[in-house]
């Protein structure tokens, strides 16, 4: 389908489970889009979860070719908070609680969406993600974010470490080990998304008076 966000039209594929009980809007990294298949593989073991996702394009056809545009956080922030005004619209998803998935740049983009006051994002989670170019903006976000990075990944790692010390919200950094940036490692991309999926059961359809489930509050895993 097509998704409006502000002015833009971008392609998408909504899909949502009967008795979906939240949506989950994807934000891929730089170089990919809505046909990433570490994205759909972690969108199936959502559904089977009773999630539904939003896989879309965050930037056109056109503005593809400029490169510059996949690392323009604040470009990529806006397209994705006109997403979820767009989810929040639709009569399938308008009901349901919004969560985050990013991935690589597309991770700065859902923390800073999430730090927009009035997004309401209930839960965020990151896939080797870059927070760190979220900036100042970590500081800021409310909702409960977990950061899945891989243990080979060591760079990204310590990205990801010091982003996590500046994230005042609840959160928790889970390192998967024997995964690279792209989890292309047998069972790795299955472990991820298997967080994911257990991290919007704690935190998508929780309310803010819930008590924060165990391991939320900070610290790392593995």
């Amino acid at each position: 389908m097509t998704v409006h966000a502000g002015t833009a039209s971008l392609a998408g594929r909504l899909t949502v489970p009967p008795s979906a009980s939240g949506i989950v809007v994807f934000a891929h990294g730089s170089g990919s889009s809505r046909h990433s298949p570490r994205n759909r593989h972690v969108a199936e073991v959502l559904h089977r979860a009773g999630y539904g996702t939003l896989l879309f394009d965050l930037l056109t056809a056109e503005e593809e070719l400029r490169r510059a545009n996949v690392f323009d956080i604040g470009l990529l922030t806006g397209r994705l908070t006109g997403t979820v005004a767009w989810v929040r619209a639709q009569p399938a998803t308008r009901d349901l609680p919004v969560g985050l998935f990013g991935a690589s740049t597309g991770a700065a983009a859902a923390l800073c969406a999430a730090a927009v006051p009035g997004t309401a994002i209930r839960a965020v989670v990151s896939r080797g993600g870059r927070p760190d170019l979220a900036g100042p903006r970590l500081a800021q976000v409310h909702a409960p974010t977990l950061l899945i990075v891989g243990g080979l990944d060591r760079q990204v790692l310590n990205l990801n470490r010091v982003a996590a010390t500046r994230l005042r919200c609840a959160h928790r950094l889970a390192v998967v080990p024997e995964a690279s940036h792209l989890f292309e490692e047998a069972g790795t991309l299955d472990r991820a998304a298997r967080l994911a999926a257990g991290w919007f059961t704690d935190h998508l359809t929780a309310t803010p008076a819930d008590p924060l489930p165990a391991g939320s509050r900070g610290g790392e895993v593995r």
